[in-house]
């Protein structure tokens, strides 16, 4: 299919063009491929459920609420199986759909490998591995500080104003129309002109730039860039049906934090090691049973860290590790999430993996994120 010729740098991420543009990425902007390998596709057997028709507090059903958030696919599976999934505007099963956000999940879970191989520590400096983030605002900070995004670094994350540092890393990396003259043009140039606004290891502050500069420690780490990193320690051991691709800046850098595209199912894939202590559908160890532990139990101070900040309120008593919401009090149900609808849901004593990708109109829309939610907890409910 051809790039449609009102489909234009400065709109693809808006309606009516982004439904589009979220599963053609490779086909209007720089990518590279995140090779599968040449292993056997773990299987995921199909087994009836219906679950649209799970009733929902205040009357709905999860198929309803499901079906009618702009969602392009949704997925439910119950320890490896298939209970529903649905494409109701167009996608198909093997469509490569933009994850946003999720890709930051992606990013840490590499992290998370190469610590299981000794590779990367969460607590040494970030100058061990890249020692050109002295000069700049993350001079003092640690691996954990980018994984918790607990930095002290100045980077707004207000995705509706154009000259936010959000957007203004669009534009270096050229996923947006240049605005301002004199913006670095790559990826690591930008994150090197970002400056501390207060000490490390503060308040949760979620900022897209900690796992651009997670992506570029593990690239050190690994001796690889992440697209051939991540094929080695992630998607060529988990069974992958496809191969996914990450947007690259001019330079072949990838944007680790919103840019990798994948298909649905292998997003499940994907949740299960938040499920199985890090084991994929294959069998593979692919990040330490202590990671997945980690991620759940949090450190000492991340749910008062998260209560501090700017988040506190979409999630009371929940915390963020490892790249991953955790929104209750508790540790059952972790989520990764996106821009625009993006999710993997995973409910550990249910044994629940689901995923949705979407197009949203908006960045961020709460009642279609806490509808979504609610639909994947319903049908939790039914299997505990």
């Amino acid at each position: 299919m051809s790039v449609p010729p009102e489909l234009t740098l400065a709109n693809w991420q808006t309606v009516p063009h982004l439904h589009w543009a979220f599963q053609h990425l490779a086909e209007f902007l720089p990518t590279a491929t995140i090779s599968r390998g040449s292993g056997p596709v773990a299987d995921l057997p199909q087994r009836d459920a219906d679950l649209s028709a799970i009733a929902m507090p205040g009357g709905d059903t999860v198929g309803h609420v499901l079906d009618s958030t702009a969602t392009d696919g949704w997925i439910v599976t119950r320890r490896g199986e298939v209970l529903e999934e649905r494409y109701p505007s167009g996608m198909t099963p093997d469509t490569p759909h933009l994850l946003m956000s999720v890709s930051k999940t992606l990013v840490a879970t590499v992290a998370g490998a190469l610590v299981g191989e000794g590779a990367l520590s969460p607590d040494a400096l970030l100058s061990h591995y890249v020692p050109a983030l002295d000069q700049c605002g993350y001079a003092g900070a640690t691996v954990r500080h980018l994984l918790d995004m607990r930095s002290g670094i100045a980077f707004s994350e207000e995705y509706l104003d154009p000259l936010a540092e959000v957007r203004l890393l669009e534009q270096a990396i050229g996923w947006a129309p240049r605005t301002v003259a004199d913006l670095p043009d790559t990826m690591y140039g930008f994150l090197l002109t970002l400056r501390q606004k207060g000490p490390h290891g503060g308040p949760f502050d979620y900022r897209s730039c900690e796992t651009d500069v997670l992506g570029w420690v593990c690239e050190a780490a690994g001796g690889m860039r992440m697209p051939e990193l991540m094929s080695a320690l992630l998607w060529s051991r988990i069974g992958a049906q496809a191969d996914a691709v990450i947007g690259v800046d001019r330079e072949g850098t990838g944007m680790f934090d919103g840019g990798i595209n994948a298909c649905l199912r292998d997003l499940v894939r994907v949740g299960t090691l938040y499920l199985d202590d890090g084991v994929s559908l294959t069998g593979h160890q692919v990040v330490p049973a202590s990671w997945i532990a980690d991620t759940r139990a949090g450190g000492p101070d991340s749910r008062a860290a998260f209560a501090a900040g700017r988040d506190a309120a979409r999630f009371p008593g929940g915390m963020y590790r490892n790249k991953c919401w955790l929104p209750y009090p508790g540790d059952d149900v972790l989520l990764c999430l996106g821009i625009h609808g993006q999710m993997i849901y995973v409910n550990r004593s249910a044994g629940i993996v689901a995923a949705k990708l979407s197009s949203w109109a908006l960045p961020e829309e709460d009642d279609k994120l806490r509808a979504t939610i609610a639909a994947f907890d319903a049908v939790a409910a039914e299997f505990r």
